[in-house]
């Protein structure tokens, strides 16, 4: 078995221990553990699941624009820097995962995340689908504010596309070699960061097609929101037309 697969397999089987010692938390937790799971089945979080449907496009004529908030340029507001995302990743993380036998001494619990009714999560190419209890919640209440937010403003069926997760020290070297401006510290490896795309947008129905470029400003509005109350620290990256979001230690 190759050393992604081992680890996928070894973080999987510790939080499947974990979510059976306390039970999971909706969504974002339990439902994905699948005891009687073949190993194919573990190392393929995406079976079984029904939110993984969706269209193949969204429409990009007709749009029906979205009452927004002025709230003023989103790269100004959301420029928080790598150095105190980290703080924040360093006090409430996991160890870094350097090798696949860290995973059976987690220095804390996480939970896998899936697509489900508030966000997609993408096809991860150097990250794995688990967060620690805090982050995956922050996940799912930044996708509910947006869900809601949408509603209120005159609907469409439109989610969040999760884009990164966990990765570990070996993933972020392998996406440094493809991505020179990716972080040599990153705290995706803490098992707290996770990005959303602000450039693409998951639709399931088109029936009232919305422009990505005013969902993208409606997401600001929720991230702001969050970030004003304390729960994130949230960096618009630029080039990777992401939202890099780390949630923050509560009191």
């Amino acid at each position: 078995m190759a050393m992604r697969e081992m680890l996928a397999a070894c973080v999987l089987l510790v939080i499947a221990a974990a979510c059976g010692r306390s039970g999971g938390d909706g969504e974002w937790a339990d439902k994905a553990v699948y005891p009687d799971a073949s190993l194919a089945e573990i190392l393929s979080p995406r079976a079984h699941n029904p939110w993984e449907a969706h269209l193949d496009s969204a429409p990009d004529a007709g749009c029906q624009r979205i009452r927004l908030r002025h709230i003023g340029p989103l790269m100004r507001l959301f420029n928080d820097s790598n150095r105190v995302q980290l703080e924040a990743a360093r006090a409430i993380g996991i160890r870094p995962i350097e090798k696949p036998e860290d995973a059976w001494t987690l220095s804390r619990p996480l939970v896998p995340v899936r697509s489900c009714r508030q966000y997609y999560v993408d096809e991860l190419r150097h990250s794995y689908p688990y967060l620690v209890p805090e982050a995956a919640r922050l996940l799912a209440d930044i996708g509910q504010a947006f869900n809601d937010s949408l509603q209120a403003r005159g609907g469409g069926a439109y989610r969040l596309k999760v884009t990164s997760l966990l990765r570990t020290p070996a993933t972020v070297g392998r996406l440094r070699r493809v991505n020179r401006n990716a972080s040599g510290e990153s705290t995706h490896v803490y098992g707290t960061t996770f990005d959303i795309s602000y450039s693409r947008f998951i639709c399931d129905d088109d029936s009232l097609p919305r422009t990505f470029e005013d969902l993208k400003n409606l997401l600001g509005e929720v991230l702001l929101d969050l970030k004003n109350s304390g729960r994130c620290y949230v960096k618009m990256e630029r080039r990777q037309a992401c939202f890099h979001i780390t949630t923050r230690p509560q009191s």
